[in-house]
């Protein structure tokens, strides 16, 4: 057997109910982007599979994203050591060209301290997921798509959670004048969110909102001998919010989803993207998120993404999603209880029956390393399922060193400013511009008139109300940065802004995607 065969990806050995070898099972690269599923109890082999699975794409071209959840997987990017089992595995299934080899990986970390930085807008994340995100009632869900809506016509560029707090602000103290507009904002809603915005800042998310913004080419890197790059996210201390990890990486599908052009059927995928932990992603999910779920999971085959989602049980995965993957990995699960007797049977029910086995009864006794595989074949039907040992990786297995990672991390190909903050002008500097504005012209005993505070020419939204002053709120005029760097004045920042941040004098013209990013 090899590794990489006629476009195909090695992933074990099935066997016969006698135990004697039977036949290679291939996942094929033409069918990649029909997605898949890896499942199994803790302890099963879910991670080295997915390890397995990365390795075959990458040597095959096709670059990789997957989270580290657990911190085991980073030894992907590591050369792997000689053990005793592995070495018995490669024989066991007749792996002929089985050898210890490091992968190209580029190490990712929302929070810059176990590789690079990941960021994204408040603009980009949309108000959909940012309601996810912080787990607003109906309500608050409504106030802050008010505040996209009002942040759109005002030209004010949401960048960073200190933007948001700011245009909140702003709308608490004019909720009469809004709600005439727009709809109802309740000054309670709007407290309320700002409360949770807090609790965002706590878990992180401060790390995450801002500039430079992720560029999706980053992912989609190879190497100059042609091997995809493996994007691993760690993602240890990012799981200690499960709610920002599932909202980020849905985030992130929602991005591929809207900027990768329509490819059909490529003969392999574009990009493979692991969702770790998937369970997360559906729990307590609305029912209009679970709805836009189905349409990335659907549509987004066409773009060449193949996503492979990695849970314990078939069961985590909602009906109308777990229909649309074509490629099945189960490990073990056991049934102790009614519950799990159940979960079992579903599992079982989800694979093309092969009558030499019964699946429910394989599940139960399968040991670590081996699993129930069933991928697409000719024509994109199921295979028969097959009880498989699953090949071992050539990479690491467990994390690797810090020294280890250090040497990663020096041969990376992104740039070095994508870890160096940049913090532009936007709402927070253009809301605090016009208030002083406005507070000037009443020092001078002038009355303000509309035209002095709305944003430079060619900024949409003629019709506006005056602003209030928020110089108090917002720190007014003499503001600097992390750091101590010492700025221009917020009047000064709020006029620059005109070219740098907000639209063409024909206005923005704007349409919201599938998940709620921002697209001109």
């Amino acid at each position: 057997m090899t590794m990489l065969e006629d476009g195909k990806i090695f992933i074990g050995t099935s066997r016969k109910p006698d135990d004697s070898i039977n036949k290679g099972e291939y996942l094929e690269l033409r069918y990649g982007n029909r997605h898949g599923l890896v499942t199994g109890a803790t302890g099963t082999g879910k991670t080295v599979t997915l390890q397995v699975l990365a390795e075959g794409f990458s040597n095959a071209g096709v670059p990789v994203f997957c989270a580290d959840v657990k911190g085991d997987l980073s030894g992907i990017g590591g050369k792997g050591e000689p053990k005793d089992f592995l070495e018995k595995r490669a024989r066991e299934i007749g792996l002929d060209d089985f050898a210890y080899n490091k992968f190209p990986v580029i190490f990712w970390d929302l929070f810059g301290e176990r590789g690079h930085r990941m960021r994204a807008t408040v603009t980009e994340m949309g108000p959909l997921l940012l309601a996810r995100m912080m787990d607003a009632s109906d309500a608050q869900e409504g106030v802050i798509n008010i505040a996209f809506k009002l942040a759109d016509e005002q030209g004010l560029p949401l960048l960073d959670l200190k933007d948001f707090q700011a245009l909140l602000t702003y709308m608490s103290q004019n909720a009469k004048e809004i709600s005439g507009r727009y709809g109802l904002v309740s000054p309670t809603s709007v407290g309320a969110i700002q409360r949770q915005l807090l609790i965002l800042e706590q878990q992180g998310a401060t790390s995450f909102f801002g500039e430079p913004a992720l560029k999706i080419s980053d992912l989609m890197r190879t190497t100059y001998d042609g091997r995809g790059y493996i994007s691993v996210l760690a993602a240890q201390k990012l799981m200690l919010s499960p709610k920002l990890y599932a909202t980020f990486l849905l985030w992130l599908l929602s991005e591929l989803f809207e900027e990768l052009p329509e490819v059909g059927d490529p003969v392999k995928p574009k990009l493979v993207f692991f969702f770790d932990e998937a369970h997360l992603l559906f729990k307590d999910a609305p029912k209009v998120l679970l709805e836009r779920i189905e349409q990335v999971v659907r549509l987004i085959r066409s773009k060449g993404v193949g996503i492979y989602f990695v849970t314990q049980n078939p069961a985590d995965v909602p009906d109308t999603v777990l229909a649309q993957l074509g490629n099945r990995i189960q490990h073990a699960l056991r049934a102790y209880s009614p519950n799990e007797v159940k979960a079992v049977k579903i599992a079982a029910d989800t694979f093309r029956p092969n009558p030499d086995f019964n699946a429910a009864e394989v599940i139960s006794n399968l040991g670590t390393g081996e699993a129930l595989v069933s991928t697409l074949e000719a024509k994109g039907t199921p295979s028969i399922v097959q009880r498989t040992l699953i090949r071992p990786p050539s990479s690491l297995l467990g994390p690797l060193s810090d020294d280890g990672l250090a040497e990663v991390l020096s041969q990376t190909p992104i740039d070095d400013a994508n870890d160096t903050d940049l913090d532009r002008v936007s709402a927070y500097e253009i809301l605090a511009g016009k208030a002083q504005a406005s507070e000037n012209k009443q020092q001078q005993g002038q009355t303000p008139h509309q035209e002095d505070i709305q944003p430079p020419d060619g900024v949409p939204g003629s019709n506006r109300w005056t602003l209030p002053d928020l110089g108090s709120v917002l720190g007014g005029g003499g503001t600097t940065k992390s750091g101590g760097r010492q700025r221009e004045t917020v009047v000064e920042a709020a006029m620059k802004s005109a070219a740098r941040s907000v639209a063409s004098s024909l206005g923005r013209a704007l349409v919201r995607g599938i998940l709620g990013s921002l697209k001109k």
